[in-house]
């Protein structure tokens, strides 16, 4: 064997054991924390025109308080509809997101009112909880690790808001490498301050998928402080652009 034959099959033999290391590293690279999130997004709510029932019962360190239904009308990703049910007090009230933009009608007032994301619906619910679901548009994603809880494997993504108009200056949020089914989240101010702990539970096919039909929605400080959101169902149907008008508001509750 000549010395070029044997340095070329050394060489030959190097490249394939460097090959082999990184294999591992390849395989999960593959999957980049934006196309992980997307993912999320789907599970957690279909990108299509829908109706949902929404149930809220909130608790405090001394037990249950006053709970809530509304039925929330969606159009795609940037267009939501939450109408008050219940409390009968505040039935009537209608809330209309489009992009970022979050709008209040009451009966009682003539013209619709600016709100904030950030503002509280209900109990440890705010705003943005229901109206919006996309996480892809309004946070830059960083995976940190994969983490095994119980017999299932997880990626554990940080959220960095992208502008100061989202629910929450930062998240941590861990979903299942298999399937992208979210376990839990942490949700964190604008501060840096945790002021949510969210788990997600009771997977049910809605109405093509398999998606969590209930969060919890707990106080990181306060022990039994905690919201939890049911959604009974979910109907698909094309809706009119014009209910996700802020001049037809009044109309939805007529």
């Amino acid at each position: 064997m000549s010395p070029d034959h044997r340095l070329s099959t050394t060489m030959m033999k190097k490249l394939l054991f460097i090959t082999f290391l990184f294999i591992p590293t390849i395989c999960f690279s593959e999957m980049v924390p934006e196309e992980i999130i997307k993912k999320v997004d789907e599970v957690r709510s279909p990108q299509i025109d829908y109706t949902t029932t929404v149930q809220v019962k909130n608790f405090s360190a001394s037990g249950e308080g006053q709970n809530s239904t509304f039925e929330v009308l969606v159009k795609g990703s940037e267009k939501t509809v939450i109408k008050t049910i219940l409390p009968e007090v505040e039935r009537g009230r209608v809330l209309l997101m489009r992009d970022r933009n979050l709008w209040a009608f009451f009966p009682n007032v003539s013209k619709p009112l600016r709100l904030s994301m950030q503002e509280r619906l209900t109990g440890q619910v705010s705003n943005g909880d229901i109206a919006r679901v996309n996480l892809s548009g309004d946070y830059t994603p960083k995976l940190l690790r994969k983490e095994k809880i119980g017999d299932n494997e997880y990626f554990v993504v940080e959220l960095i808001a992208k502008t100061p108009d989202v629910t929450y200056g930062k998240a941590i949020l861990w979903a299942q490498v298999d399937n992208f089914w979210p376990l839990k989240a942490e949700f964190y101010a604008f501060s840096g301050r945790l002021i949510k702990i969210c788990s997600y539970d009771e997977y049910k096919m809605l109405p093509d998928i398999m998606r969590p039909t209930r969060l919890v929605l707990e106080d990181p400080i306060v022990k039994g402080k905690k919201s939890i959101i049911t959604y009974d169902s979910i109907t698909i149907e094309e809706l009119p652009e014009k209910y996700f008008l802020k001049d037809y508001m009044k109309k939805l509750v007529e």
